[in-house]
């Protein structure tokens, strides 16, 4: 009984898995491919906590296939070439039992560890199961990603984390023998995080903390009797949403003060370096965008200057590019733009391209009207053609409505002067 209660409890079956509904759910997208036992080389990317272990472990288990796991941490590239070699020998060549390579933090693999995945990948020798809590089209080289499907796990929700509680209660050969009067779980959820594991590990906790068979669970028992670590940076937890959060709403709201002080938390935290500055390439587009466009630049040379550099001459880098963006103008144009885009996609559907601007490499194309009747902007004065370049069911839709800023009003004045009263400019 020396395990976590996490690992005692963990579910062995899909009926038994909680949470991830649009994966595993009746109408999950992996549902039919674990009954099926037809599963690809995958990547689930989410915070922790959220079952990504245990779910690499039911489709194996589901799918009655040899299992193979290695933590990124402990393993290098000598690791997985015989584990490779192994999965090799006990598998078949592009059957659907073929073993089931599973990688803990993926992320933290180098090119060269991901690299020796290859070719047992596209091979077949293996299925790779891949686990990360940091998005893998930054941490995962393209060639194995171009591989893998990837599939989103979500933190649990506060259903999720109460049914974990109750299965902790009613199933664990230790809990089940006390008598638990969980009265309130406010405390409980809220320092979880929605992590899973944090939350059984804080019950046991707080259970163990009794030396009577019978507990009762509020919300002031939870917190005086849980170590007040709060104000600690935790990295994988809780605080690294909420202080990325806080540091991007200081940035958003023009307060150098505050985004340095936010980013002074993450780094004597040990955050990595690479996810503030990502970070920072979002927001500099996002809420910055056309009112600064210089602010995309910085942003971007920021974040291959602190892979280039590291910790901690890294935190000097930071610092400049968030006092930067958070004393710059701010537009969420381009981004309002887009989000609007979209929707009007989805709401009318696949529009056909206007015959003039439609490409005409061959004379067939030519001969039923591709491209007859475009303007060349440069054959106009000041550039400008009066021409139609929507489709004709969504002709004059504004999109990008440029903010009130400098450069933006410069950039209106000239939208208005091409188009006159269009696009309402």
């Amino acid at each position: 009984m020396n395990e976590p209660l996490a690992e005692r409890i963990r579910p062995k079956t899909l009926e038994d898995y909680i949470s991830q509904q649009h994966l595993v759910g009746p109408k999950g997208a992996l549902t039919n491919q674990i009954r099926n036992g037809v599963i690809p080389s995958l990547i689930f990317w989410g915070p922790p906590g959220t079952g990504k272990t245990t779910l690499a472990n039911i489709i194996a288990s589901e799918s009655q296939r040899p299992f193979y796991t290695l933590s990124a941490i402990s393993s290098g590239v000598k690791d997985v070439r015989e584990v490779i070699e192994k999965a090799k020998q006990s598998g078949g060549l592009f059957t659907a039992k073929n073993p089931i390579l599973f990688i803990d933090e993926i992320h933290r693999f180098s090119k060269s560890q991901q690299d020796s995945l290859l070719g047992a990948v596209e091979k077949g020798w293996v299925t790779l199961i891949g686990a990360t809590t940091e998005n893998p089209s930054f941490e995962v080289i393209p060639a194995l990603l171009s591989r893998c499907q990837v599939y989103i796990l979500n933190p649990f929700d506060k259903e999720d984390l109460e049914a974990l509680l109750n299965r902790a209660m009613k199933t664990d050969k230790v809990l089940k023998d006390k008598k638990i009067n969980l009265k309130e779980t406010e405390a409980l959820l809220r320092l979880s995080g929605g992590d899973g594991r944090k939350l059984l590990n804080i019950f046991e906790l707080i259970v163990n903390s009794e030396n009577t068979k019978e507990v009762t669970i509020t919300n002031q028992s939870v917190l005086n009797k849980v170590q007040k670590n709060t104000v600690l940076y935790d990295k994988t937890g809780e605080q690294h949403y909420d202080i990325i959060s806080a540091f991007i709403k200081s940035i958003r709201g023009s307060d150098p003060n505050a985004a340095v002080y936010w980013l002074a938390r993450m780094i004597e935290g040990g955050e990595d370096v690479k996810f503030i500055a990502r970070r920072m390439v979002i927001l500099a587009s996002e809420d910055i965008g056309n009112a600064n466009p210089t602010a995309l630049v910085l942003a971007n040379t920021t974040f291959q200057a602190v892979n280039t550099i590291g910790y901690p001459e890294a935190r000097i880098i930071l610092s400049q590019c968030a006092t930067y963006l958070a004393s710059s103008p701010k537009s969420n144009a381009s981004y309002a733009a887009i989000n609007e885009a979209q929707q009007k996609v989805r709401l009318t559907g696949d529009l056909s391209v206007p015959l003039a601007i439609r490409n005409a490499p061959t004379k067939l194309m030519k001969d039923i009207g591709y491209g007859i009747g475009y303007q060349y902007a440069h054959d106009h004065e000041n550039n400008f053609a009066d021409f139609e370049f929507l489709p004709e069911e969504i002709s004059g839709t504004a999109f990008y409505r440029p903010g009130n800023n400098p450069r933006e009003n410069a950039m209106r004045e000239f939208l208005k002067k091409r188009w006159k009263d269009k696009y309402g400019f």
